[in-house]
C-alpha cells in the first residue's frame, strides 16, 4: 500500500492511497480457496468444486468484498501509522478501480485539535454566591404550610370570602351540558382563584341549601378548544359553608406533615432551602466558568463537528418556528369572508443573521465539549453505574405514576442509558475544575442570587452556556 499526502490545512488532511492489483487478486484467491473447502454445487461433492468454476460464479462478488476490505484496512492503517485522531468518520473517494488495475482512492479526514492547556489556579477566578436562609424566610415557609393545613368547620351562615363551600354543580353552554362540567361534593375555597375567573365571586353570600346560576366566560386560551371563549352557565347548589380554622405553627402541625416536632420541620425547611439556593448558585458559577473557559480555549475546532451541531440547533429552531406559526395561524376565512393572509416570512438578511448567531453557538459548544472531554480524560473522571442508576431514578420521578415504565425503558435501551453518562461526566469535570480554580465565596441576599440567575438566563438565550 502506497500513501501520499495531498494536503494539510488546519485540521483537514487529504491522502491518496494506492493498493496494488496483486494485493486484491491475492485477497480474492484466498477467499476462493476458503470457499473451495466447503462449497456445494449441483453435481459436485462438498469441497470438490473446481476453483475455476467458483471463480467464474463468485469472482465478481468476492472482488467487491476485497475492494471494500482493502479500503477499510487502508484507511485504518493510515490513521494508525500517522497517529491521526479523526473528529468524524473519514470520507473516501474512489479514483481508480478495475480487476486489472491498482485500486486508487483518496481519504479526507478532519482530525481532533491539540486542546489548550489551562492553568486553572492562575487563569480562572470566579465568585461563588452564597445565601444563608434567614429566620424570616423559614417563618414564611412554615406559615404557608400552616395555611395549607387549616381545618374546615361547618357554620350556619352565608359564605364569605376566605370560607370554603361544599357544592354540586352542572355547567352548560347554550343550554347543553358539556363533558367534565359537573361535580358533586366539590370543596371550593372562595378567593383561591382555582376555577374560571368570576366563578368564586358569584358564590359569596351563598348559604347551605341555596342554588344559584353562575354566569362565566371561558378564557380564550382555555385548554379545551370547544369551550375557549364561550359563555357558560353553572347551576350551583351549596351543601355546606365551611369556615377555615387557622392552624398554629406548632408540633401538631409538624406531625400533620410527617415530622416529630416543629423544630424538625424547620430544620428540614432550612436544609431544603439551602439546597435550592446552592443549586441556583452552582448554575451561575458553572455558566461563568464555561464562559471563561471559552475565552481561554484558543484552538481550532473541526468544522465537521460544528456543521453537525449547527444543523441540530437549526432543526430545533425550525421546528419551534413551525409550532409557533401553527399556533398563531389565523382562520382560512376572516369574519368578512375574505381569505386570511398568511404570516409574512422573515427577511432573508434576518435569517442569515440568525444562522450566524447559531453557528457561533455551535462552535462554542463544540470547543467547550472538546475541552471538557480532554480535561476529564486527563483527570481520569469516571462515571459509575450507580451514578447512572441515580440519574435514571431522577428521570423517573419526573413522571409520577409512570416511574416503573421509565426505569424499564432505560434498562432495556442501552443507548438511552448511556446518554445519561455525558451530563454526569460534564458536571464531575466542572467540579474538578472548580476545585483547582481560584474561587471565592460571596454572601448575597436571596433577591441578589435570583437576580444574578435571571441575568444569566437572559445571556443564555443569546449563547447557551452548556458545553454539550
Amino acid at each position: 500500500m502506497q500513501v501520499t499526502e495531498l494536503s494539510s490545512q488546519g485540521l483537514l488532511r487529504e491522502y491518496k492511497i494506492v493498493v496494488p492489483k496483486g494485493d486484491l487478486t491475492e485477497k480474492v484467491s484466498s477467499r476462493i480457496n476458503e470457499l473451495a473447502k466447503t462449497a456445494q454445487l449441483p453435481g459436485f461433492r462438498p469441497g470438490k468444486v473446481p476453483v475455476a468454476l467458483l471463480r467464474k460464479q463468485f469472482g465478481q462478488a468476492l472482488y467487491g468484498e476485497a475492494l471494500e476490505q482493502s479500503i477499510q484496512d487502508g484507511a485504518k492503517k493510515l490513521l494508525e501509522d500517522r497517529g491521526l485522531k479523526p473528529a468524524l468518520q473519514p470520507k473516501v473517494d474512489i479514483k481508480e478501480i478495475g480487476e486489472d488495475k491498482d485500486l486508487e482512492f483518496e481519504v479526507r479526514v478532519e482530525v481532533l485539535p491539540e486542546v489548550s492547556k489551562i492553568d486553572f489556579k492562575n487563569e480562572v477566578s470566579l465568585e461563588r454566591l452564597k445565601v444563608t436562609p434567614d429566620e424570616k424566610a423559614i417563618d414564611e415557609s412554615v406559615s404557608r404550610i400552616a395555611q395549607a393545613n387549616r381545618a374546615q368547620q361547618a357554620v350556619e351562615r352565608a359564605a364569605a370570602k376566605g370560607d370554603a363551600v361544599k357544592i354540586d354543580f352542572v355547567g352548560s353552554v347554550d343550554g347543553v351540558e358539556f363533558p367534565g362540567g359537573a361535580a358533586q361534593d366539590y370543596v371550593l375555597e372562595l378567593g383561591s382563584n382555582s376555577l374560571i375567573p368570576g366563578f368564586e365571586d358569584q358564590l359569596i353570600g351563598i348559604a347551605a341549601g341555596e342554588t344559584r346560576d353562575v354566569n362565566v366566560t371561558f378564557p380564550e386560551d382555555y385548554g379545551s378548544k370547544e369551550l375557549a371563549g364561550k359563555a357558560a352557565v353553572f347551576k350551583v347548589t351549596a351543601k355546606e359553608v365551611l369556615a377555615m380554622v387557622e392552624q398554629p405553627a406548632n408540633d401538631e402541625l409538624a406531625k400533620k406533615v410527617g415530622f416529630d416536632s416543629l423544630e424538625q420541620l424547620r430544620k428540614q425547611i432550612t436544609d431544603r432551602t439551602e439546597q435550592d439556593y446552592a443549586e441556583v448558585s452552582r448554575g451561575i458559577i458553572k455558566r461563568k466558568l464555561l464562559d471563561r473557559l471559552n475565552e481561554l480555549a484558543k484552538f481550532e475546532v473541526p468544522q465537521g463537528l460544528v456543521d453537525a451541531e449547527f444543523e441540530s440547533i437549526w432543526r430545533q429552531y425550525e421546528d419551534m418556528k413551525k409550532r409557533t406559526a401553527a399556533a398563531q395561524q389565523p382562520p382560512a376565512q376572516s369574519a368578512e369572508g375574505e381569505a386570511a393572509a398568511a404570516p409574512a416570512a422573515p427577511p432573508a438578511e434576518d435569517e442569515e443573521k440568525t444562522k450566524a448567531e447559531y453557528r457561533a453557538i455551535a462552535e462554542r459548544r463544540v470547543r467547550l465539549g472538546l475541552l471538557l472531554a480532554d480535561i476529564g480524560r486527563t483527570a481520569n473522571v469516571q462515571v459509575g453505574n450507580e451514578e447512572i442508576n441515580r440519574a435514571i431514578m431522577r428521570e423517573a420521578r419526573r413522571f409520577p405514576g409512570q416511574e416503573q415504565r421509565v426505569v424499564e425503558f432505560y434498562t432495556r435501551n442501552a443507548e438511552m442509558r448511556e446518554s445519561l453518562r455525558a451530563p454526569i461526566f460534564e458536571d464531575k469535570t466542572v467540579d474538578y475544575i472548580l476545585e483547582l480554580s481560584n474561587v471565592t465565596d460571596k454572601s448575597v441576599s436571596p433577591d441578589e442570587l435570583l437576580k444574578a440567575a435571571r441575568e444569566g438566563d437572559d445571556e443564555a438565550e443569546k449563547a447557551p452556556a452548556t458545553a454539550t
